[in-house]
């Protein structure tokens, strides 16, 4: 919810023009496919929320003690507690297995994984131990959107894992764990993962993860007893967007037959509605709430309420889809004049299996459940491997066995390249003159040193992407999500294709140029 964020702080969203060209509206139109919390390609979500209390201001509390069967980690001695953290390898690291000590050993592996090197990972599993190789694919399988196998390898290992005091391996596996019932609609398990994964690694979460899991922590137990959603198949079909007042996508969508614009939102883990477009709609709202501050950086009352039918842009309609409800004033952006009525997440897009975003204000969608069989060319094998790691989605680019990480957030208003892309390539930059450049975001950030690429080329597949006039950062900016890739591709790179497209049914990026 980066773009709403900025907005709360008073940072208004706008395109970044790239001298000398036309800005287009592909970009924020992008804001629709890049699912960071996971636009999932699973079967229907089942969906659930608690049974009202007697009172009607009843809240719901938060958990003073463990979830059943969790026990707390116990004081461990200095020798047990996980060793701090190594210098990260590159993209031409190796991982030397059986040659070091166990706890070293996966110390590296450890480190791969916040660097995200999951191309370079997964080819060392056939080196590993039997057991360790496990948790390594499952964990692989998280970030790969295979939930399915993520859970049939990870859940074997949780007791183990759990009574090896090794607390970075737990916090792997109980959080990749909790996406994936989340985004295989098992809301059940999903809150009491999300409630164990809080209680069991108590001061072994960054501020930047606690956050990262208010909302499923906070939202999921309202939803606990909700009737599961059913998607109907739908064919192929495109849809006309619109960009609404914050710069952002909004859609067509109508609620139990009624026409309203939602907004696109993705990185938000659940659909939202405001409470006037609920009372509207007839929707029966819980008595029961919760208070969380993540999503607008101010605390917001949030309830839960069932919508019997819902319809993507007249096509795509789901059944007894859950949502969370929000008071008016706490979405009302008062620079842009803006009332948010509605905010689609991913479980509303985890039926869209396939999205191309076209320059002509227009999305071409292809279901996961379709009433045709799906044609011979409907999957993308081509283009680029692309990742989910928390809220980010993670594409590797370049020349296979080359390929280097980068961010590509479509709500995102600017595209510049880190230190790490600087260090490889500093050489280009010995005659230029070196300049300050201020990161885009709703907190104040000292402005950095930073000098401007004119062109540069990224390969995506068989296809490029040339993005010119990119501030390139000097110095590492301290957040480990972003100095630990190569860059963030944002609004103004996205806006200079023809076409591009998420399969997040082969986890594949391609883009066209003309």
């Amino acid at each position: 919810m980066r773009g709403l964020r900025r907005e709360a702080a008073g940072i208004e969203p706008r395109p970044v023009d790239v001298p000398g060209e036309q800005s287009s509206p592909l970009g924020w139109f992008g804001f629709f496919v890049v699912c960071a919390l996971a636009v999932v390609a699973t079967p229907a979500l089942a969906q659930q929320t608690a049974p009202p209390p007697n009172s009607p201001s009843a809240k719901l509390p938060e958990p003073q003690s463990a979830p059943l069967d969790v026990q707390h980690p116990d004081a461990k001695s200095a020798a047990q507690q996980p060793a701090p953290d190594a210098q990260q390898p590159g993209a031409n690291a190796q991982v030397h297995t059986g040659t070091k000590s166990g706890l070293e050993v996966d110390e590296r592996l450890q480190n791969l994984l916040a660097d995200h090197q999951f191309v370079l990972l997964a080819s060392q599993l056939d080196k590993m131990p039997k057991e360790q190789a496990q948790f390594y694919r499952g964990i692989l399988a998280n970030r790969s959107n295979d939930n399915k196998q993520s859970i049939e390898l990870l859940e074997p290992l949780v007791d183990k894992v759990t009574a090896s005091g090794n607390f970075g391996q737990e916090k792997l596996l109980r959080k990749a764990l909790a996406e994936d019932y989340l985004r295989s609609g098992d809301w059940t398990k999903a809150a009491k993962a999300y409630q164990t994964l809080d209680f069991r690694l108590q001061g072994h979460l960054s501020p930047d993860e606690v956050d990262e899991i208010e909302m499923p922590r906070k939202l999921l137990p309202l939803a606990a007893d909700n009737p599961p959603v059913t998607v109907e198949p739908c064919d192929p079909f495109k849809l006309q967007v619109a960009r609404n007042p914050l710069g952002l996508t909004d859609i067509p969508v109508y609620v139990d037959a009624r026409p309203h614009a939602w907004m696109l939102d993705p990185t938000a883990p659940f659909n939202l509605i405001s409470r006037s477009l609920a009372k509207e709609a007839g929707l029966k709202v819980s008595e029961q709430s919760t208070t969380i501050h993540t999503l607008t950086g101010k605390p917001i009352e949030m309830y839960v309420t069932v919508i019997p039918r819902f319809t993507v842009g007249g096509r795509l309609t789901f059944r007894n889809m859950t949502a969370f409800v929000f008071d008016d004033a706490d979405y009302f952006y008062p620079q842009s004049h803006y009332q948010v009525e509605g905010i689609l997440g991913y479980p509303a897009l985890a039926a869209l299996g396939s999205l191309t975003v076209t320059a002509d204000a227009t999305i071409e969608v292809r279901p996961v459940k379709q009433i045709e069989p799906a044609v011979k060319d409907d999957l993308l094998t081509t283009g680029a491997p692309f990742f989910l790691d928390g809220d980010q989605v993670i594409a590797a680019l370049g020349k296979t066995g080359e390929e280097r990480m980068f961010v590509v957030d479509a709500g995102g208003q600017q595209t510049y390249l880190t230190a790490r892309y600087f260090d490889e390539h500093s050489a280009d930059f010995a005659n230029q003159k070196m300049e300050l450049f201020t990161l885009p975001g709703p907190q104040s950030l000292a402005p950095v040193s930073a000098y401007v690429a004119e062109t540069v080329l990224l390969p995506v597949g068989p296809g490029t992407i040339d993005v010119h006039f990119v501030p390139v950062l000097t110095q590492p900016i301290g957040s480990a999500a972003l100095d630990d890739v190569y860059g963030l591709l944002g609004v103004d790179a996205l806006d200079q294709l023809r076409a591009y497209t998420f399969d997040y049914r082969t986890m594949r990026f391609a883009v066209k140029t003309e």
